[in-house]
């Protein structure tokens, strides 16, 4: 008897070694395709899946609504992802066609336009305003027979900041929000003070209209959209509530009526687009491909223009910057010994960010109809990953 219990003791021993054993294996066994994945995996392709696991953990936490995000590196895609839904409470998923409004990210797409026309000796950018506009008046008749095209681009007409955005907002015509520009303040002459506008910006939209009989969407589509491959974008209000694919605007959780503030200044805040879009236009701003932007176009519209000071809140969450710059369209910031062009946009609803550092070659755009604190983080992080890690130049 006891020697059956002594070897019953001893199998149960056995046994309960084996399992253990058999545990630990099958545990050791499930790290390995990790291990393997992180040899196999580019310097690139590790550091953006961590970014993409800090991103996608802030965006789940915060309950945004919908968001998409696009990271290039060298010409190509390096990463796209979509997150959460078109409308609250639905179940319709934003995917990579999923059109968002740009809000004032549209200056950066109009830059570049204003770079081709200006290269193609259509609309030059010294050409001053009133070669296109005879009747155009300031209050000031310097600012008004000096005023060049590069000055309404780089925020430096002289007019106090965001003349008439109010007119804007309530969606007065803008030939007559135009007609009225000679009667804001001037606080400086043309190209020595940053003074940010919608207003002045959007007098591109007229002047390009004048010399080419096109209008500015036409213009986007023929020079920009079409040649980037930007096949969701588009300029106008109703292209964009016509579209059975794009994420409706929100505050919280709160679906908001879809509006058409700021389409009155097209150039300014008017553009639409998807993330496929946005990793589109960053492909063709790095120029590995000249036949669709040459390097010329790319350093005069990213070339700083004037020193713009900014309140600490707009970029609170980056913590190296070294300057602040205006160029043509683009906020060019130094940033750890580095020049990024980038801009923000926000408009009821939507918020939109896009970065390009082109001595590193890599941009990111990131789209979201639920705005909120993830936004201003989305950029710089990227940075901070980017740009500390020597290994990766």
């Amino acid at each position: 008897m006891m020697k059956r219990y002594f070897l019953t003791f001893v199998g149960l021993i056995i046994v309960v070694t084996i399992f253990v054993f058999l545990s630990s294996s099958r545990k050791s066994d499930d790290l390995v395709p990790e291990l393997l994945v992180e040899k196999v995996m580019t310097k690139v392709d590790s550091l953006i899946f961590r970014y993409d696991s800090l991103l996608s953990q802030k965006i789940d936490s915060s309950g945004l609504v919908g968001a998409a995000v696009v990271i290039t590196y060298k010409g190509e895609i390096a990463h796209i992802k979509c997150y959460g839904v078109k409308e609250s409470g639905g179940e319709d998923s934003i995917n990579i066609h999923t059109v968002f409004r740009l809000a004032s990210v549209s200056k950066t797409v109009t830059g570049v336009l204003t770079g081709i026309l200006s290269e193609e000796q259509i609309v030059c950018l010294d050409d001053k305003v009133l070669d296109y506009l005879p009747g155009f008046s300031l209050k000031d008749s310097i600012n008004t027979a000096d005023l060049r095209i590069r000055h309404i681009l780089s925020h430096t007409s002289g007019l106090v900041p965001h003349a008439y955005d109010n007119l804007v907002e309530a969606q007065v015509p803008f030939h007559i929000i135009m007609d009225s520009l000679q009667l804001v303040n001037i606080s400086a002459v043309p190209g020595k003070l940053y003074g940010y506008q919608n207003v002045v910006f959007s007098l591109y939209d007229t002047i390009s209209t004048v010399k080419t009989s096109k209008s500015f969407e036409e213009l986007l589509q023929e020079k920009v959209f079409t040649p980037f491959g930007m096949s969701d974008a588009s300029a106008n209000f109703s292209a964009f509530a016509d579209n059975n694919n794009i994420a409706l605007p929100h505050s919280g959780h709160r679906t908001l009526s879809l509006n058409d503030r700021y389409y009155n200044t097209k150039p300014a805040a008017g553009i639409n687009a998807s993330i496929s879009d946005m990793g589109q236009f960053l492909i063709a701003l790095s120029g590995h491909d000249s036949t669709i932007l040459s390097s010329s176009i790319t350093e005069k519209v990213l070339t700083p223009q004037v020193i713009s000071p900014l309140r600490r809140v707009y970029l609170r969450k980056w913590n190296h910057i070294e300057s602040k710059h205006y160029a043509l369209g683009w906020r060019i910031i130094g940033y750890q010994g580095h020049h990024v062009a980038y801009h923000g946009g926000y408009v009821q609803g939507y918020r939109a960010e896009i970065a390009y550092c082109r001595d590193e070659d890599f941009g990111i755009a990131y789209l979201t109809n639920s705005p909120g604190g993830v936004g201003s983080g989305v950029v710089p992080e990227l940075l901070d990953m980017w740009l500390s890690n020597p290994s990766l130049k």
